[in-house]
């Protein structure tokens, strides 16, 4: 197939036209080579979906912060939270830990 009758070629024509030339040169250079490519905002997208799931655990974190936080206002409650998390003690009293056979971590059960 020569020259001439590929020049003749109606898809010829329009390929070689300078501005579909130009247009396909922007859009190849604004999809990949830009510093504000099409990669980099599909990159920040999955990101900023990363962060907003992080942002909503922390915000339920929070609210159960805050809960605890209230009920930690009242002195038999702190109290209560101070014994069971902190093994804290009165002075003269004496704490035992009672543990279950099947809580208890053997060489067996691993």
């Amino acid at each position: 197939m020569g020259f001439k009758k590929l020049k003749k070629k109606k898809w010829f024509g329009i390929v070689t036209n300078i501005y579909i030339l130009v247009l396909t040169v922007f859009v190849v250079w604004m999809a990949f080579f830009d510093t504000n490519s099409l990669l980099i905002h599909l990159e920040l997208k999955k990101e900023i979906k990363k962060l907003e799931k992080q942002q909503e655990f922390l915000n339920e974190e929070i609210k159960k912060d805050k809960i605890i936080m209230k009920t930690l206002s009242n002195p038999k409650e702190l109290e209560k939270f101070a014994r069971e998390q902190y093994y804290l003690k009165k002075k003269n009293e004496e704490i035992y830990l009672i543990e279950y056979e099947d809580s208890v971590k053997t060489k067996e059960n691993e």
